[in-house]
């Protein structure tokens, strides 16, 4: 490896998000991203019509999931401010699905990512974001 190319690694790693407890986040969001796509995908192929509501939002679940993975790997204040973005879009969605799978439990005949702020994860899917909001509030700044 050259100068050169030795420089051009290091600025990237300084751009990164997953250095210390940034990577435990890529990790955990690695799992939900495979977890909530491989299940929506498959009740979608085969009984979207049982509950399409509850399916449509695990979808979406796994596509916030791959976004956040995403922009946390790849670093820069944008990716930051993207990612802290859609972290509170995700809070959200599991803090209103939850709410409403106990409120109104006939709206969904199946259960989602985020019904009952994520229970059927473990919690993972409440627990994720607010700690992902902090990590991303606390961890060294990044170069663009």
């Amino acid at each position: 490896m050259t100068s050169g190319e030795a420089e051009v690694g290091s600025a990237r790693a300084g751009r990164r998000l997953i250095s210390g407890p940034g990577m435990l986040l890529v990790w955990f969001y690695g799992v939900m991203v495979v977890g909530a796509v491989s299940r929506s995908v498959y009740q979608i192929a085969t009984e979207f019509d049982r509950a399409p509501l509850a399916y449509s939002l695990s979808a979406l679940a796994g596509v916030v999931y791959g976004f956040i993975t995403y922009s946390l790997v790849r670093g820069g204040e944008t990716a930051r401010k993207a990612a802290q973005v859609c972290c509170a879009a995700e809070l959200a969605g599991v803090l209103i699905v939850g709410t409403w799978t106990l409120v109104e439990p006939s709206a969904f005949p199946d259960s989602t990512v985020w019904s009952d702020y994520g229970m059927g994860y473990v919690f993972i899917p409440v627990l994720l974001p607010l700690s992902a909001l902090y990590w991303l509030r606390k961890a060294p700044a990044v170069k663009q």
